[in-house]
């Protein structure tokens, strides 16, 4: 019990309250102000860099712009309902409106020992880098209305209620999910999306027998880097304090990725005879995805083996979602960001045990009393994130073809590339 006491105080699922600034605590909100920062810096620029080398020339503004106009209307859905129905008190499906438009939110509302309005901003960040993972998944070949029409329901629809049964004081709260900083609200609900879009928006004109290389790697292991250090505040700003646990966390965040990173590059030597840029970026990137919800309730060899785990996994799922089964997830959404989550939720509820010694981190051993349960539960919160997100977002893109006479641009205009047909702009003039 005081396991479950603890995971709830950490994610603020105590309803905020109105405080005196004596409550409040300096260290605390200062921390979550620079993760806070280091989130949206994840998005901005980080994501959009990150995905903006990765597709061909004729599209660079189309992702960087998709990556950019999600960040702003994300911010204002969450101001006008997301907030309030993420974390509003409502039941354990879905909160209530009775924080719409943060009306009962001011300078000196606190959640927990920091100020609400950061507590709000912080979960903001979350939200925005969210549906803009999904973008990587129909890139190159979707209808910029579609993107945001699709985008907008998405949030209120699928994260939104997700985020309610994780944090927000929901059912798989009350379970004991372990997800502490987004393996099923972040990564296995834009995974699962990804998935579903790309089977039915279709491929790319030319895949998989034409190749589409990235077209420009710097702009690549740039945008990759400011994830790594992004992913610092994503992952320690989610013990909403400046103490052990947010250290600990950072701490197993950066082996995670070092050891994803170290591993794909390996099996794809391995594989293919040459180690790649691509592909140990890659790997940094499963290797923080599949950490995130286990990073604050394991311990530095336990993030060794998840980190080692990820870059073969999602390596090979990479190869199987591609390769084997011809799906165009054009950036390898669902086999880094999906499998990642599934992978990471799942060893949460491994290694958080005190069971198995020098795997456990440092004390927190679940709110379940032995593995089975716990992994149970883990298990549960995977499979019905993935069910719900999978059944949602087919609806959506039926209904946002409906509303945009087609979600995927004509052929021809494919062709021509999306910068020049959406936008009326190119990425480069030489």
């Amino acid at each position: 019990m005081k396991a479950c006491l603890r995971a709830l105080c950490m994610f603020g699922l105590v309803l905020p309250a109105v405080a005196s600034a004596d409550d409040l605590n300096g260290a605390n909100t200062a921390w979550i102000l620079t993760s806070t920062a280091l989130v949206l810096f994840m998005t901005l620029p980080g994501l959009s860099l990150f995905y903006g080398g990765l597709v061909r020339t004729k599209n660079v503004l189309s992702i960087l712009m998709q990556c950019f106009a999600i960040a702003c209307m994300a911010s204002i859905v969450w101001l006008v309902l997301g907030y309030s129905l993420a974390f509003g008190e409502g039941n354990l499906v879905i909160g209530d409106l009775s924080n719409a438009f943060f009306k009962v939110m001011s300078k000196d509302s606190l959640s927990g020992d920091i100020p609400e309005p950061l507590f709000a901003m912080f979960q903001m960040t979350f939200v925005i880098i969210t549906p803009a993972l999904i973008v990587g998944a129909f890139a190159e070949r979707m209808k910029f209305s579609a993107v945001m029409i699709f985008s907008f329901f998405w949030i209120l629809l699928v994260y939104a209620p997700v985020c309610h049964w994780v944090w927000g004081g929901g059912w798989l709260a009350e379970k004991g999910l372990l997800d502490f900083a987004g393996g099923t609200v972040v990564h296995i609900t834009a995974g699962v999306a990804a998935l579903v879009v790309a089977l039915m928006i279709g491929n790319r004109k030319g895949f998989p027998d034409t190749a589409m290389p990235p077209h420009n790697m710097t702009m690549t292991v740039t945008g990759a880097g400011m994830l790594w250090v992004g992913w610092f505040g994503f992952n320690a700003g989610s013990a909403l304090a400046a103490n052990g646990d947010a250290a600990m966390a950072m701490l197993v965040t950066h082996i995670s990725a070092a050891a994803g990173s170290l591993a794909w590059m390996t099996m794809e030597w391995s594989k293919f005879g040459k180690p790649s840029v691509l592909g140990i970026v890659t790997g940094m990137v499963a290797g923080l995805g599949t950490i995130t919800p286990a990073s604050g309730f394991v311990g530095p060899m336990g993030a060794l083996v998840i980190g080692l785990t990820a870059g073969v996994v999602c390596f090979y799922a990479t190869q199987l979602i591609k390769r084997k089964l011809k799906i165009d997830d054009s950036l390898d959404v669902f086999p880094v960001h999906g499998v990642g989550g599934i992978l990471g939720t799942l060893a949460a509820g491994i290694f958080c045990s005190t069971e198995l010694g020098v795997f456990s981190g440092y004390g927190f051993g679940g709110e379940n009393e032995t593995i089975g349960q716990q992994f149970g539960v883990q298990v549960l919160g995977v499979l019905a994130t993935a069910a719900y997100t999978a059944f949602v977002t087919f609806i959506l893109v039926k209904i946002t073809g409906l509303l945009t006479s087609g979600i995927r641009v004509e052929h021809d205009e494919e062709t021509q590339g999306l910068d020049l047909v959406l936008h009326e702009e190119t990425g480069y003039k030489y």
